[in-house]
């Protein structure tokens, strides 16, 4: 199977724009530099961080939440978090999704019709409802699982190569009570002057805390410290909450692209009868170019 690059396979991004090169030292002082800038989420560290070392690692244990950076012990976990996010969106895309797709509901309706002018049964026409909602839930599992399968084998395989080696990229945790809970990854691009956010997601077990919240903002911090112009973001999510999240850190919608097409799509007939994405842009703007 193919799989398409880094940058292709992320689902939901945020992205900036670039600036010129960044120092390999920037990342050491973010994590000192990002409670001067917002105020800390869920009781994070707000200021007075030591310089560095175990000192600093110590006294953001003390507190509840943080964000500090990847580390490659915590792959396993990161993965974990990242393909229970991502498979959440099977029933949303299939069910909620629905909502979102008029002239697929229109197709479903006239599929029904047509069932019960052949068969005049009532009842098989009434299965045909159920049978529409099992293929939608089949196929929009079978196109998320290609699409994480091609994910795992590309950047979310070595998060430690993709993310924290290459200058204006970054991955962050958030921690909470000592556990991963949370991640966010950011993917400078120095021909347009863009960021990528990709990769966030939070344990279903910790939501409602703020840390996806935290983990924007992060990303924000990340991109006004490097000298990006602006953060934009590029989201399949059904849910409104989700849209109200990037909204309440100040970005602004920006377009809509119905029939986005997933990396591992096939694109055939009943696929997209079955399945269909609305891929929603969000951007904000740090400062003009």
């Amino acid at each position: 199977m193919h799989c398409l690059s880094p940058k292709m396979v992320c689902e939901t991004k945020i992205v900036a724009e670039d600036h010129e090169a960044i120092p390999g030292s920037k990342k050491d002082s973010i994590i000192v530099s990002t409670s001067q800038m917002w105020p800390s989420l869920s009781g994070g560290p707000a200021s007075g961080l030591p310089a560095s070392g175990v000192g600093a690692e110590e006294e953001l244990k003390k507190e509840p939440l943080y964000i500090r950076e990847f580390h490659p012990k915590e792959q396993d976990v990161a993965c974990r978090i990242f393909y229970d996010g991502i498979m959440e969106r099977v029933p949303n895309t299939a069910f909620r999704g629905l909502k979102q797709q008029p002239l697929a509901q229109l197709m479903y309706v006239l599929l029904a019709l047509l069932c019960f002018v052949v068969t005049k049964s009532l009842l098989l026409t009434c299965c045909v409802p159920v049978f529409l909602m099992g293929m939608r839930y089949y196929y929009s599992r079978k196109v998320i699982l290609t699409y994480l399968n091609c994910a795992l084998h590309t950047d979310m395989s070595d998060i430690e190569q993709y993310y924290m080696k290459p200058p204006g990229s970054c991955f962050w945790v958030a921690v909470l009570d000592g556990n991963v809970v949370g991640i966010v990854g950011a993917r400078g691009r120095e021909e347009d002057n863009t960021v990528e956010l990709c990769r966030m997601s939070v344990d279903a077990n910790y939501r409602g805390k703020g840390i996806a919240k935290s983990l924007g903002r992060k990303v924000l911090e990340f991109a006004v410290l490097n000298n990006f112009s602006a953060v934009v973001l590029g989201t399949t999510a059904v849910k409104v909450a989700a849209h109200k999240l990037y909204e309440s850190l100040g970005f602004k919608h920006t377009g809509v692209v119905e029939h986005y097409a997933l990396p591992g799509m096939t694109h055939s007939p009943l696929e997209k009868l079955f399945f269909q994405l609305r891929y929603h842009r969000y951007r904000l703007q740090l400062r003009e170019e």
